[in-house]
């Protein structure tokens, strides 16, 4: 079965990006799913079922690896605090654990499984590449956006030992703002009860220690992959335009682009980028799939990206 995800139309605003919206080409997934004769070019079909014959994010059927993940967002949203995230930003910021190439560390990902995600347990690198395969087709133009589907999740290699080897509740799982309340559309927010944030008088409005309209850059996000990658590609002067570096670091901010939550503390700009979020997250969601990507093959392509956007050596 399919589930239908229509294609986003932001109309002429996109016109002078080179949007490609027009002449889609149909994504099809390799997955083993089966797609209706009739699909619209202007149609993205996803499947309606993981790679455990679940639903795509569903936190609440009954299974081993549910149980897992639900421990996993117990352990999280009890440790993501204000100060251990300010203390994580000011430590890695240093970028002091290795000096290698994207494609380097694309490569280390093989050794990374995802605790946290109830939709597969793939090595990474093909959760990558699965993503950035799919985008091409559907936005060939986009190079840049095809580029950050491929690096969004490679600050995953904080679960490696020579990058810290961080407990997973301090690398992958949704993200969300500390310094402000908890949003109740945060998955499991039952949990939060127990974070030592909630005591603090400060924390506990809806705008906590922010301005309404402040900007996400200027809010604390828990820490993990998403951030550890923003941080690295700009620190190694990516040029890889504003809309990439603001997927890469809210592509698992689930509240706002799944549930609408913390908009309040957004800018002009973050409404802008995200449209891109809007269109990335759906590939970042449903191209997962059993059937993997042949890496050499597509190997020379996206070594093309990364010489355009990243220097050769990047410091992590």
């Amino acid at each position: 079965m399919t589930i239908l995800v229509e294609h986003v139309d932001f109309g002429s605003q996109f016109d002078d990006k080179n949007v490609h919206s027009e002449d889609i080409n149909e994504l099809v997934l390799d997955g083993g799913f089966p797609q209706p004769k009739n699909a619209s070019q202007n149609t993205f079909f996803a499947p309606e079922i993981n790679a455990f014959g679940h639903s795509f994010k569903n936190y609440d059927e009954e299974s081993e690896r549910q149980k897992g993940v639900e421990e996993f967002y117990r352990l999280q949203h009890i440790n993501q605090t204000y100060d251990f995230v300010k203390k994580m930003r000011e430590e890695y910021k240093k970028l002091d654990k290795a000096e290698m190439s994207i494609w380097e560390c694309c490569e280390l990902l093989n050794e990374v499984v995802d605790e946290s995600d109830p939709d597969l347990d793939e090595p990474q690198i093909q959760h990558l590449l699965q993503s950035a395969e799919a985008i091409r087709k559907d936005y060939p133009n986009e190079d840049w956006l095809h580029l950050t589907a491929l690096i969004h999740d490679l600050g995953k290699i904080l679960l490696l030992p020579k990058f810290g080897e961080l407990p997973q509740w301090a690398v992958v799982g949704d993200t969300f703002p500390l310094g402000c309340a908890f949003d109740e559309s945060n998955v499991h927010h039952k949990y939060f009860k127990e974070n030592p944030d909630i005591k603090s008088p400060a924390y506990n409005t809806k705008n906590g220690i922010y301005n309404e309209g402040c900007g996400l850059d200027n809010v604390m996000m828990s820490w993990g992959h998403d951030d550890y990658m923003t941080m690295v590609a700009k620190e190694n002067g990516s040029t890889l335009p504003n809309a990439g570096l603001f997927i890469i670091r809210y592509h698992s901010f689930y509240p706002l682009h799944k549930e609408g939550a913390y908009t309040h503390l957004m800018n002009e700009e973050d409404f802008e980028n995200l449209k891109w979020l809007h269109i990335f997250n759906k590939y970042d969601l449903y191209s997962k799939s059993k059937v993997l990507v042949d890496v050499e093959e597509v190997r020379p392509y996206y070594l093309s990206l990364i010489e355009k956007y990243f220097p050769a050596k990047l410091r992590w």
